[in-house]
């Protein structure tokens, strides 16, 4: 039986994201009626380290990787992806332009060095330093017409920006990844989100590793048997966000990946939401 995370029909969409079944091998529906897996492999300074990564987290059971052009991983990426040998569709791949320039040709440059026909999803990487990126928009409205990408997004964008380039557009994005932890996140954006079906991805969800030690993630922790790491990947579940933690090493990978057995009540989800203090391990959360 599906899932309602498995089943990416519109009333799926419309449950609230906190009521759906939490399984490893569970699927986010998206607007389109696509739908992504619920956590995924970050790919950021992995540089030499890319393939043999990637390799391990397929075999581990990871199906979601994302990926940039400046991260210099996307040739590693590829590569693990022949290797692997699984069906393409059983992937989802992750990729993003610049805020400026031609996204179009980009999405195709990047598709290129991927070595793949199309990506999964592809992002505006950040919001363009001044207005929303309309011009950006469209060519990424294009490629995926043209099937380079069966979807598209934003990245660290705020509210009113969203708003606008629907607004400019006629089109939402289907995903908007940005930073977010217990230490840094905003509530109010995971609301407007979810009422335009939205579904945030987050990056550096671990904090970079800067927190992971603090005393009130470990309390947490030790009640359930899990790590300070685990604890802050299943508050994102929770809420319904779908985390892409970096990790190269198969242990981490792993740990990163054990997080379905076991479940925050509504005391640890208020206490975890009460640590937030719009803390960003890259100086600054850019969507607040």
């Amino acid at each position: 039986m599906n899932t309602p995370w498995q089943d990416a029909t519109r009333d799926a969409r419309r449950l609230p994201p906190a009521s759906r079944p939490l399984q490893r091998d569970a699927r986010i529906p998206l607007l389109s009626g696509n739908s992504m897996p619920v956590v995924g492999l970050g790919s950021w300074m992995l540089t030499s380290h890319t393939t043999e990564a990637v390799q391990h987290a397929f075999e581990l059971g990871y199906r979601m990787i994302d990926t940039s052009q400046d991260y210099l991983t996307q040739d590693g990426i590829g590569r693990a992806i022949r290797r692997f040998g699984a069906p393409r569709d059983s992937l989802f791949i992750v990729t993003k332009v610049e805020p400026e320039g031609n996204s179009y040709d980009a999405t195709l440059s990047h598709l290129e060095e991927l070595k793949l026909a199309y990506a999964d999803l592809v992002l505006i990487h950040e919001a363009p330093e001044h207005g929303v990126g309309e011009p950006v928009w469209e060519g990424l409205m294009r490629a995926r017409d043209d099937g380079m990408t069966r979807d598209i997004g934003v990245c660290s964008y705020k509210i009113d920006q969203l708003r606008t380039l629907a607004e400019n557009t006629g089109e939402w994005p289907a995903v908007h990844q940005l930073e977010w932890s217990p230490f840094g996140h905003s509530l109010d954006m995971l609301s407007f989100c979810n009422a335009h079906e939205i579904v945030l991805q987050a990056y550096a969800p671990l904090t970079r590793g800067k927190r992971l030690g603090d005393p009130r993630l470990a309390e947490v922790g030790r009640r359930h048997g899990k790590s300070a790491a685990q604890v802050m990947l299943r508050w994102n579940l929770q809420h319904g966000v779908a985390p892409i933690p970096k990790a190269y090493r198969e242990d981490h990978q792993r740990e990163n990946l054990d997080i379905f057995d076991f479940e925050l009540d509504a005391a640890d989800m208020g206490n975890l939401d009460a640590l937030n203090e719009n803390y960003s391990a890259l100086e600054k959360l850019e969507y607040i």
